[in-house]
């Protein structure tokens, strides 16, 4: 099965046999304004067992140790085209919310192919659950974006080529992230490739 993905702000698209991934770090002033509806990176590739993994990430530049982001306002969608139209056949939509009293922060999710239920919820920084090998995970985790912000910067002010490939500007930096396993065939349908995408809105 090929995968296709790109983020929902993005242009950029990638299409492997393997996993995929798309990257969007620091570019827009507007989308910085807004880290929980920020999309940082999307990653989905296939797992042993016909599973299907997406990741995405979000709220970049988080220092190490400080509160994750969640915001009940925002809608997180990870959508699915199983039929090469580039329409999503399959929708995907998680949003976080808390307790009566607030102190608890909990993840619905909707729509995730194979789950035993439509409705797929449970507390963050743990995994939820899903049934028949749904599982959900939703809280910060280390940045796994690797990139020499700085040496990019001095190379557009010099136009001279400035990288040290063993600087990361993102280091002790997290996202907070939303990682869905799911049933890969359940995706696919009768599909061979799959496109995914990531998309926020605010409510």
């Amino acid at each position: 099965m090929k995968v296709v993905a790109a983020l929902g702000f993005a242009a950029a698209m990638l299409l492997v046999n393997d996993g995929v991934q798309a990257a969007d770090h620091t570019e827009a002033p507007g989308t910085q304004a807004d880290p929980p509806a920020d999309i940082t990176d999307f990653y989905a590739w296939e797992a042993p067992d016909d599973k299907l993994v997406a990741v995405v990430n979000f709220a970049g530049k988080t220092e190490a140790g400080a509160d994750p982001t969640y915001d009940t306002q925002v809608l997180y969608g990870i959508h699915i085209d199983n039929d090469g139209d580039n329409i999503a056949d399959i929708d995907i939509w998680c949003r976080f919310g808390t307790n009566m009293a607030e102190d608890l922060w909990g993840i619905q999710c909707l729509n995730v192919p194979g789950a035993a239920d439509t409705d797929t919820n449970g507390e963050v920084d743990g995994v939820i659950d899903g049934g028949n090998g749904t599982k959900i995970f939703a809280g910060p985790r280390d940045d796994p974006f690797f990139f020499d912000l700085q040496g990019y910067l001095e190379t557009l002010d010099s136009g001279t080529l400035s990288f040290d490939p063993t600087r990361d500007s993102f280091a002790g930096t997290n996202v907070t992230s939303i990682v869905i396993e799911m049933d890969a065939l359940a995706a696919a349908g009768e599909g061979t490739t799959l496109q995914i995408w990531a998309t926020t809105g605010r409510l």
